[in-house]
């Protein structure tokens, strides 16, 4: 049986874009076996693809200084079917900011902790066009969370 990993992003920028294709390229590494990785848009993501999953990882820019509106929507759909039914799943964050993202740092770190979420590693945190740093780090984000759900 393998275990879903769920990316719910919202990609409307190509600096976006680019961290959503490291973050797909490291979750679905060939080595990572029994995964498998859904990708959904934050704006047409069920409560019951996001019940269904066995870990998160989630992706927005952040506007000012806040997370999109898009992942919110998520959120605010899904977060009484979540709760309770989610705890202890692992999950992975990516940002794009920028101008401070400290705020959309802030209401993740409060969603996740009421939802019982464990965060697997580092938010990964990008400003302006993402370095080749930048994207390895994306790409490490989605490979991570993946392999924690490997039996």
């Amino acid at each position: 049986m393998s275990a879903t990993l769920l990316i719910v992003h919202h990609t409307p920028s190509p600096h976006c874009q680019e961290m959503f294709e490291a973050v797909v390229a490291g979750a679905t590494d060939p080595e990572i076996e029994g995964v498998e990785v859904i990708r959904r848009p934050a704006l047409t993501v069920s409560p019951v693809e996001m019940l269904e999953a066995d870990g998160y990882l989630l992706g927005t820019p952040v506007n000012l200084g806040y997370l999109s509106g898009a992942l919110k929507h998520a959120f605010d759909q899904s977060y009484y079917q979540l709760l309770d039914s989610t705890r202890g799943r692992p999950f992975g964050v990516y940002l794009h900011g920028n101008e401070g993202t400290e705020g959309a740092e802030r209401a993740l770190a409060g969603i996740t902790a009421g939802l019982g979420w464990v965060q697997a590693t580092k938010t990964v945190v990008v400003a302006g066009k993402p370095t080749k740093a930048d994207v390895e780090a994306c790409w490490n984000l989605g490979a991570t969370v993946a392999a924690q759900l490997v039996d």
